[in-house]
C-alpha cells in the first residue's frame, strides 16, 4: 500500500468515527424564565417649573410589566421632597402614574426606552391663603432613558420625564422636568444568547 492510500484510508475512517456522535441541535439557544415584571427605584433631580432656576430632589419608584415584543406598562411614583429652597419651604410635588413603555433591542449593551404616562398629581405649595396650601391635579407625562445591565438581572437605569399639570391655577400648564438615575431588578432572566 501506498502512503496516499493509507492517509486517504486514515481519514475517511476517522470522519466516519467523528462523524457518529455529530447530531442536529434541537435544543433552542435562549430560554426564558420567570415573570415579566421589573421594579426599582432612584434619586430624582428636578426644575419645579415654579418661578426661575428652582431645582429641588426626590425619589422615584417603579414598576414595568413587558406585555410582548419590547411593549409594556409602567406604574411610576415620584416625590419630589428634598433640598427646598428657602423661599419655597412649603414646596412638595408628587405624582403617581401609568401608561405605556417601549424597550427598543439593546444596542452595544444599552437598551433604549420611551414612555407615555398618565395619573394624579399633589402640590403643595406657598400661598399668601393659610386655607389654600395643597391642591391635586391631572398630570401627563412623557419621558425616556437607557438602561445598562451591570449585573444577572439588575440594570442602572438613565431615565428623562417631562411632567405637564394641566390648568394650574388657571389656564396655564405646570411643567416640571427632570432627571432619575436608578436601578431596575428584572424577575425575567434570559439564559444563552439571542
Amino acid at each position: 500500500m501506498s502512503t496516499k492510500q493509507v492517509l486517504a484510508g486514515f481519514f475517511l475512517f476517522a470522519g466516519m468515527v467523528m462523524s457518529i456522535p455529530a447530531r442536529a441541535q434541537v435544543a433552542p439557544t435562549v430560554k426564558i424564565s420567570g415573570l415579566p415584571l421589573g421594579v426599582g427605584g432612584g434619586l430624582s433631580d428636578y426644575s419645579l417649573d415654579y418661578g426661575q432656576g428652582r431645582r429641588m430632589l426626590g425619589v422615584n419608584a417603579w414598576a414595568d410589566y413587558e406585555l410582548f415584543h419590547g411593549l409594556g406598562i409602567e406604574a411610576e411614583g415620584t416625590a419630589i421632597v428634598f433640598d427646598k429652597p428657602s423661599t419655597l419651604q412649603r414646596m412638595k410635588q408628587e405624582t403617581i402614574k401609568g401608561g405605556a413603555i417601549y424597550r427598543a433591542r439593546p444596542f452595544w449593551g444599552v437598551r433604549p426606552y420611551a414612555k407615555a404616562l398618565i395619573g394624579i398629581g399633589s402640590i403643595d405649595f406657598p400661598s399668601n391663603n393659610p386655607l389654600y396650601t395643597h391642591d391635586t391635579y391631572t398630570v401627563e407625562a412623557l419621558g425616556g432613558g437607557v438602561e445598562y445591565r451591570v449585573w444577572n438581572t439588575v440594570y442602572v437605569r438613565g431615565d428623562y420625564e417631562y411632567q405637564m399639570w394641566n390648568q394650574y391655577h388657571g389656564p396655564y400648564n405646570l411643567t416640571p422636568n427632570g432627571f432619575t438615575i436608578g436601578a431596575t431588578y428584572y424577575f425575567r432572566k434570559i439564559h444563552g444568547h439571542l
